[in-house]
């Protein structure tokens, strides 16, 4: 499948530019088994590779020009020139791969220019980070043909800032992360503090069960206020509590913590829902290790509560897609991604998936809500060079 993507894309490019492109790359989306909210406030993440990828053809040039061009957009080639690449210039999608090459020169990597073809099935505003796919797979290609000799970590960061300095995007680093260094077979268990991994075996398959993800086909977009007003919050509180973070809050002591925060009732939210998001990522790292699967589904729905209740950035199609799964038999359901719309996730028996299905679906019509998308989600390969 991917030879044949690969052949795609390359062929494609080839007839935008008029000759062969040096490689072809591909980087995947994600989706968060759990861990919602802790990666900006270094706190712990569990996320996965999902099958869909951005796919990226690119030349290196050395005359200071980038072209780019999309087959998922219809617009023809943009040309733009590195030195005058500058935060926050571009509100098309072009910023992500153009801020990926101004983050590399930022680094001082000499990056002298590229042409580039990007197709993506990563579904977009979807929670499933497909502008964090589009970024690591133009930053791989480009720390291959320019032997800048990064390592995954390294170049999820520079993504990251990226999409925070010239997208203007106050995104954490779990999904960048995700794209540039999830295995197939397992979900990765990150500190987004110093960046340490663990892989932890996922194959639900072999133990007779099902993740599937449910595009709610509310869009979302984290360059918009209430996420940025979310992280302020967050901030605040690490700095009320005199923390560096509010990683730092422990567990146990949380009640003490609320305490202090007397009548800052939003931010007591918000800091709950970290400190106990936090405690969950390690209670599931806890149940997979130990065989105990199927006990992560109340983990995942304690996880949609929160954020439901606490964080405030559920809407009504996701809520519908966890009450509907759980009464239709589903082992945990919860809200994935950055929340205000995107997609959800349902733990299931193998025999209860179509049943789930329908009864999500029949929901939403009877709700008047757009047709979900669903499908099943299976840990894949991270960021990879295709040929």
């Amino acid at each position: 499948m991917s030879e044949a993507v690969a052949e795609t894309v390359a062929s494609r490019f080839s007839e935008l530019y008029g000759a062969e492109p040096d490689g072809v790359w591909a980087a995947p989306g994600r989706v968060n088994l759990i861990g919602e909210h802790t990666d900006y406030n270094d706190g712990f993440v569990m996320p996965f590779a999902l099958p869909h990828q951005a796919v990226a053809a690119v030349a290196r040039r050395a005359d200071g020009v980038l072209r780019l061009h999309s087959a998922d957009v219809e617009s023809g080639v943009s040309e733009l020139r590195v030195d005058d690449l500058a935060p926050e210039s571009d509100k098309n999608w072009t910023a992500y791969p153009a801020g990926v090459v101004w983050a590399l020169r930022e680094a001082g990597h000499a990056v002298t220019g590229a042409d580039i073809h990007l197709a993506s099935t990563v579904p977009s505003g979807a929670g499933l980070s497909s502008s964090a796919a589009l970024e690591v797979v133009i930053a791989l290609a480009l720390n291959d043909l320019f032997s800048l000799g990064l390592r995954g970590w390294q170049l999820a960061r520079l993504c990251q800032r990226a999409e925070n300095v010239y997208v203007g995007a106050p995104v954490g680093i779990m999904d960048q992360t995700a794209s540039a260094c999830c295995e197939a077979g397992h979900a990765l268990f990150l500190d987004t503090r110093d960046l340490s991994q663990r892989q932890i075996p996922f194959d639900l398959a072999a133990e007779g069960m099902r993740l599937l993800v449910v595009d709610t086909q509310v869009k979302h977009s984290h360059s918009e206020g209430e996420y940025g007003k979310r992280r302020a919050g967050c901030e605040k509180g690490a700095a009320l509590l005199g923390v560096d973070a509010l990683r730092d809050i422990p567990y146990d002591g949380l009640d003490e913590a609320l305490a202090r925060l007397g009548d800052e009732e939003e931010v007591r939210r918000l800091v709950r829902h970290v400190v106990t998001e936090d405690e969950r990522v390690e209670r599931v790292v806890s149940l997979l290790e130990s065989g105990e699967t199927r006990a992560i589904g109340p983990v995942l729905v304690e996880g949609h509560a929160s954020l439901r209740d606490d964080f405030r950035i559920s809407c009504p199609e996701l809520d519908l897609v966890v009450d509907t799964a759980l009464a239709a038999g589903a082992l945990g359901a919860r809200m994935t991604g950055g929340g205000f719309g995107g997609s959800a996730i349902v733990l299931a028996e193998e025999g209860d998936v179509d049943a789930i299905t329908k009864a999500v679906t029949e929901a939403f019509a009877a709700a008047d809500f757009t047709t979900p998308r669903v499908f099943e989600a299976v840990p894949s390969p991270g960021a990879r060079r295709l040929r």
